[in-house]
C-alpha cells in the first residue's frame, strides 16, 4: 500500500526514508519528477501528523545532490551520501554526522578510502554491529555495481570486503538496506529487465537468495528500509501520474503493525 505521508507528498519523488529511534522525526530523499536533482530533507511530528519539511542542518542543498539517509538504531549517527566534495556534481560518497550534546548534529565528515573510492557510493546502511553496508561501482565489482561492507578496525581505518555472490551478482547491484541482527539484506538490483528489489537471508552457509520483493514489475524500486524486526519493508517506486511515492509491505503473516511510526 501507498505509505507516504499527505505532507510530504508531491509531484516529485519521495524515497529513502529513516527515522529517529523515538519515531517523531523522519529524514528522506526529495527528488525532482526526473529524479535529476535531490537533497535531504526531514518531517517531524507535529499535533497527531507528520508536519512540513525543511532541509536538515546539514544537508549543503541544491545544486549539490545529496541523499539516502540513515539513522543509526541508537539516534546517534547519521550517514548520507553527497556530492559536495565534488565540483562537477557527479561522484557520490559517504558523510556521516554525529549527534551533539545539544541535541543537533555535527559538521559533516567525509569518510576515507576505502569506504570511498573514485566511483559512486550508495544507500549506507549499518546493522548493530556498527557493520557499514554500502553500494559502489568501484573498479573490481561483478557487475555494473557490487554491494560491499565496511568495518571501522580502529578510528578513521576501514576494512571493505564485497559481500560476493549471491548478494553481489554479475548486474549492478547498488543498495543493500540490512536488518539490524545482520540476518537479511534486500538489495536494489538491475539484473537485465530494470531494478528491483530482491531479498537474502544469512544462514550457517553464508547469504541464501529468497527471491523478489513483491513489486511492479513495470517500475523501477528503490530506498528500501526494512522495520527493526525485519518483518515490514518500505521501498519507493513511481506511482501513476505522480513521479515516485513510498511503499510499505509486510514481509511475514503477522509483522508488528506499530512500525513504521504513525504520528498520533
Amino acid at each position: 500500500m501507498r505509505w507516504t505521508p499527505p505532507a510530504i507528498s508531491t509531484p516529485g519523488y519521495e524515497t529513502s526514508p529513516t527515522f529517529t529511534p523515538d519515531g517523531r522525526t523522519m529524514v528522506y530523499l526529495a527528488a525532482d519528477a526526473a529524479f535529476g536533482k535531490y537533497s535531504l530533507m526531514q518531517s517531524s511530528c507535529v499535533d497527531g501528523a507528520w508536519g512540513k519539511p525543511v532541509p536538515p542542518s546539514f544537508a549543503r542543498g541544491l545544486p549539490v545532490n545529496e541523499g539516502d539517509p540513515f539513522i543509526t538504531p541508537d539516534g546517534q549517527r547519521l550517514y548520507f551520501i553527497s556530492s559536495r566534495h565534488d565540483p562537477t556534481n557527479k561522484d557520490f560518497d559517504i558523510w556521516v554526522t554525529d549527534r551533539t550534546a545539544a541535541g543537533g548534529w555535527s559538521e559533516p565528515r567525509r569518510l576515507p578510502a576505502p569506504v570511498n573510492s573514485p566511483a559512486a557510493e550508495l544507500l549506507p546502511r549499518t546493522d548493530a554491529q556498527g557493520r557499514l553496508h554500502f553500494g559502489s561501482s568501484r573498479p573490481g565489482s561483478r557487475g555494473g555495481g557490487d554491494i560491499y561492507v565496511g568495518i571501522e578496525v580502529r578510528s578513521g581505518v576501514w576494512e571493505v570486503s564485497n559481500l560476493g555472490p549471491p548478494v553481489s551478482s554479475d548486474g549492478n547491484d547498488y543498495e543493500a538496506e540490512i536488518s539490524r541482527d545482520g540476518k537479511t539484506i534486500i538489495t536494489v538490483s538491475d539484473r537485465g529487465d530494470r531494478s528491483h528489489l530482491y531479498r537474502f537471508t544469512l544462514t550457517p552457509d553464508g547469504w541464501r537468495a529468497v527471491g523478489r520483493v513483491p513489486a511492479r514489475t513495470d517500475q523501477f524500486q528503490v530506498g528500501p528500509l526494512l522495520s527493526p524486526k525485519a518483518d515490514r519493508l518500505i521501498f519507493a517506486q513511481r506511482d501513476g501520474a505522480r513521479s515516485g511515492e513510498m511503499f510499505l509491505i509486510d514481509l511475514v503473516a503477522n509483522p508488528d503493525k506499530s512500525w513504521p511510526p504513525d504520528c498520533h
